[in-house]
């Protein structure tokens, strides 16, 4: 039986998606775009790549218009072309975490000691915040606070966490949260606050899967 060339060729505008996401390195510049909109620079130096080779992999993604392009000036600026596209990133990173026992393991030596800090979830961590209980902060860098952040969050970029941390309580339950489950930042970040004898603990979302549950977040820079 002879392949209908109209559904072949709308098999294959699906596949351009899943083409141009089938790098680990464009999947890795697509997390970063899911916090925060960059230049091709500064990707490059997130990701350990060189521009050149970071511009290629953002090419691929543009291609299939899963990214855009804004002129600042003298910089390119990449984002995302909607939101769309962060929530299919989180739906394929859930998929494969239900079914691939290999991406469990990988997860588990990337994360390896950090599980000594028991995380909180969203729900608990939403009681807290009913209940005035909790100082929350952002551990991201500054950009991807002001991109958008959880209500009533403090930016505490985790370079100045030290320098910061005379602004936090003493006598209060601390959450840091970082870009989401497979992010250091916040294991990192509640470490450092436990040698200083601050009580701490790590939320397991970051914005993105906290927009996923519906919840609203705030944009701009924090209140001086």
């Amino acid at each position: 039986m002879s392949r209908d060339p109209k559904k072949q060729a709308l098999f294959t505008e699906f596949a351009r998606i899943t083409k141009a996401m089938a790098h680990a390195t464009r999947l890795e510049l697509l997390d970063l775009l899911c916090q925060a909109p960059r230049t091709v620079e500064v990707l490059a130096d997130l990701v350990g790549q060189s521009v050149a080779t970071a511009s290629h992999h953002l090419r691929k993604l543009l291609t299939a218009r899963l990214v855009t392009i804004e002129k600042k000036g003298s910089y390119v600026l990449y984002s995302l072309a909607d939101r769309d596209v962060c929530e299919f990133w989180l739906s394929l990173q859930k998929l494969a975490h239900r079914h691939l026992a290999d991406l469990r393991q990988a997860a588990k030596e990337f994360l390896e000691g950090a599980e000594v800090y028991e995380p909180v979830n969203r729900e608990t961590l939403l009681e807290y915040m009913r209940r005035g209980e909790v100082t929350l902060i952002d551990v991201r860098p500054e950009e991807e606070y002001q991109a958008g952040h959880l209500p009533g969050a403090l930016s505490m970029p985790l370079e100045r966490l030290l320098e910061l941390l005379p602004d936090l309580p003493r006598d209060q339950q601390i959450v840091a949260y970082c870009r989401g489950p497979f992010c250091v930042l916040s294991y990192t970040a509640v470490e450092i606050l436990h040698s200083h004898n601050r009580r701490a603990i790590r939320l397991t979302d970051g914005v993105p899967q906290w927009v996923e549950a519906g919840l609203p977040i705030e944009v701009g820079p924090a209140a001086s």
